[in-house]
């Protein structure tokens, strides 16, 4: 094996910090996937939930040397950047977005919004009674209070977090198929298509010829 193919197997998880870095990249969009049920957000947990799978297979394609499963990875991490970054515009309310619309995130199912905006760190939520006729049924009407940090910038952090690990995983990935294919490339093949360097084995005889004498 060559040196960079021996340099894959040093970082598709054979040692224990390549295991601890796939563990804490599976733990971050884990954790991520989590907050969003808590807060209805069907299309970033459809989002994560595609991200889990395609991570899953692009560390398959990297442990057992698979460039298209490595490749597909790194084409999914170009959509995964491009989720972020709009999920980014839109808390920061960036162009015609708004953070207050049901519609993107929710798929228009429910009024749910981040489950930060109730539970971020300081928040005070207080009932407001009687709820204003428009309320849903169903929906308690709050007002939420001395937060120290509002949950937009919590969703921004979130979104950040993974498109800087996106980055470096396309880097990785772009890294992994070159040398998988440098590997490919000069591995020789001694004899294995030259029909006419090879030469069968032969057969040699160890039997002797002798006189035979018949008696008449």
């Amino acid at each position: 094996m060559g040196k960079c193919a021996a340099q894959l197997k040093k970082y598709s998880g054979d040692n224990a910090h390549s295991r601890n870095l796939q563990t804490e990249l599976q733990v971050c969009v884990l954790e991520r996937q989590i907050f969003d049920f808590l807060g209805y957000q069907w299309a970033p947990i459809l989002a994560n939930f595609v991200h889990i799978i395609i991570v899953i297979l692009g560390l398959f394609g990297t442990i057992q040397y698979r460039p298209r499963y490595i490749t597909g990875y790194a084409v999914w991490l170009v959509l995964w950047v491009t989720w972020n970054v709009f999920v980014i515009c839109f808390y920061l309310e960036a162009g015609d977005l708004s953070k207050e619309t049901d519609l993107i995130l929710t798929f228009n199912i429910s009024m749910h919004r981040s489950w930060w905006m109730e539970n971020g760190p300081g928040c005070t939520v207080t009932s407001v009674t009687p709820a204003p006729d428009w309320a849903p049924e169903d929906h308690r009407y709050i007002t939420v209070s001395g937060c120290f940090l509002e949950y937009q910038y919590i969703e921004v952090a979130h979104s950040s977090l993974q498109i800087v690990l996106a980055l470096a995983g396309f880097i990785y990935a772009c890294y992994v198929v070159k040398c998988i294919t440098e590997e490919e490339d000069s591995f020789d093949f001694i004899g294995g298509f030259d029909s006419y360097g090879y030469q069968g084995p032969q057969k040699t005889s160890h039997l002797q010829l002798q006189p035979m004498y018949m008696s008449k």
